[in-house]
């Protein structure tokens, strides 16, 4: 073990499994996937996947977290690096997890720096144990998450400075970096002598000669290299720094600020499914069904229509195309051409109209500019059993609620009143008001206002019992 000792193992399903710290990174601009993913809804948090009871559909994100689960790895063990943004999405898909929340974007590099100085200075963790990070959003097999547990046995016995799985190539593609070995693997690793970025056909043909993997972006190593990283390059080397100052990170990837100027970096082979289902054409391949939502396709060939809104779809006769109708746009493209999806609506700047919370979610439904500028935004929102708004109030807008499903109670002013499908609430603007159920309620929010930002918004209790609590007209 290289004179470092690791202080946690556990047996599963027969073996003994060195216990390491899991980062999951949770990142994504949303344009890859768009119209369905935005900026808050990235491709990890689509529920398009089905799921295997055959009960529905599930996120990536929901997937891996099963998966996890499945792979012996213990939930307070596993965490997630994400944007501010995302927290709500995250926590109402899996749960309370611990979620590392960046300031700012700022790619790979500052994620990996600013959970690893979470861990060992908000959390405890030995500077010498393993810590593994991963993307979130990666379509893998089962086992794949008990190949990670590999890494930190593989980093401490070899000694390295960095521990990486890689993919054995399926095909000579363009699409990925490579890991190419000083020597075929010998084991159940090999050390790294270089990496090739996403190389030309020809040269990712040679390369997988010489026992080349894919570059999936799983990293494992001890705190303390990071750390002293960290120190030798002036950055912030606690997570109290790096909160402060994460702007002084570079915006950059870990493999290009790290990775690739390491001297010993061993890397281990996982032979199965791996995906990082990028673009339409590779997530239509998981699809169970041609159709999600109301569609009607006739006529077609290898076309996939996803629909979110309530208007049906038809496709007739379309030949390896991929449908998507969502509050955020409407996409209609060849498969192999979405694929440019990306850059074709990089321009594009609206507000995410569809957003899923841990309360519940909501869908934008229209939005008016009025002769006098006053905007009227309409929402649909879907409030689950035994959740609550909190009480907040609105500095720039007034809101009006009408009740069209379910029932619970409501307070406006310090005033608590029941509520149920037909009855109508307002909450003028700067005036406190909350909305609680405990059977699951929907209901059209229409806003009034100028400048109708989610940013307009001033909390003061999150919870309901904190409410009940100061205010003694609330029943209990």
């Amino acid at each position: 073990m290289g004179g470092v000792s690791i202080r946690h193992y556990k047996t599963f399903q027969g073996r003994e499994w060195c216990v390491v710290k899991l980062v999951l990174l949770s990142g994504g601009s949303g344009k890859r996937l768009w119209p369905m993913s935005n900026d808050v809804r990235s491709k990890q948090f689509l529920r398009i996947l089905p799921r295997p009871d055959g009960e529905g559909l599930e996120s990536m994100l929901q997937r891996v977290w099963r998966q996890i689960g499945q792979a012996g790895l213990a939930a307070d063990d596993v965490f997630v690096c994400a944007s501010k943004p995302q927290v709500e999405v995250i926590r109402a898909q899996i749960g309370e997890i611990d979620v590392i929340e960046e300031p700012t974007r700022r790619d790979t590099f500052a994620a990996i720096a600013l959970s690893t100085l979470y861990l060992v200075d908000e959390r405890g963790m030995d500077p010498d144990e393993p810590v593994v990070v991963c993307p979130v959003d990666h379509f893998v097999d089962d086992h794949y998450f008990q190949e990670i547990q590999n890494l930190g046995p593989i980093l401490l016995r070899e000694g390295a400075e960095m521990a990486l799985m890689g993919v054995w190539p399926t095909e000579p593609t363009s699409k990925f970096g490579y890991i190419v070995p000083e020597a075929p693997a010998d084991g159940d690793c090999f050390r790294v002598k270089r990496f090739v970025e996403k190389p030309e056909r020809a040269v990712a043909e040679e390369l997988i000669r010489q026992g080349a993997l894919w570059n999936c972006g799983v990293f494992c190593f001890q705190p303390r290299t990071i750390v002293r990283i960290l120190r030798d390059r002036g950055l912030p080397s606690t997570y109290a720094e790096a909160r402060s100052g994460f702007d002084q990170f570079p915006k950059r990837s870990f493999d290009y600020e790290v990775v690739e100027k390491l001297s010993s970096i061993v890397a281990h082979p996982y032979r199965g499914t791996w995906s990082d289902l990028g673009t339409w054409s590779s997530l239509a391949e998981q699809m169970e069904s041609e159709a999600v939502g109301r569609a009607i396709l006739s006529q077609c060939e290898d076309t996939h229509v996803v629909n979110e809104l309530g208007l049906p779809v038809v496709a007739l006769g379309l030949k390896r195309a991929i449908v998507v109708a969502t509050p955020d746009g409407i996409l209609a493209a060849d498969k192999d051409m979405a694929a440019g999806l990306k850059d074709v609506v990089a321009p594009l700047d609206n507000r995410p109209m569809y957003e899923e919370r841990r309360w519940g979610r909501y869908r934008v439904i229209d939005y008016q500019l009025l002769d006098d500028e006053t905007e009227v935004l309409t929402k649909c929102v879907e409030l689950l059993p035994g959740r609550n708004l909190s009480y907040h109030r609105h500095k720039w807008r007034e809101e009006i609620w009408t009740i069209i499903e379910g029932e619970g109670e409501i307070v406006v002013d310090d005033r608590w009143q029941r509520v149920a499908a037909g009855d109508i609430v307002r909450a003028p603007q700067g005036v406190w008001h909350a909305i609680r159920t405990e059977t699951g309620m929907q209901f059209i929010e229409v806003q009034r206002g100028r400048g109708l930002v989610e940013e307009d918004i001033e909390r003061k209790y999150l919870t309901w019992e904190e409410l009940a609590a100061v205010l003694p007209g609330i029943p209990r």
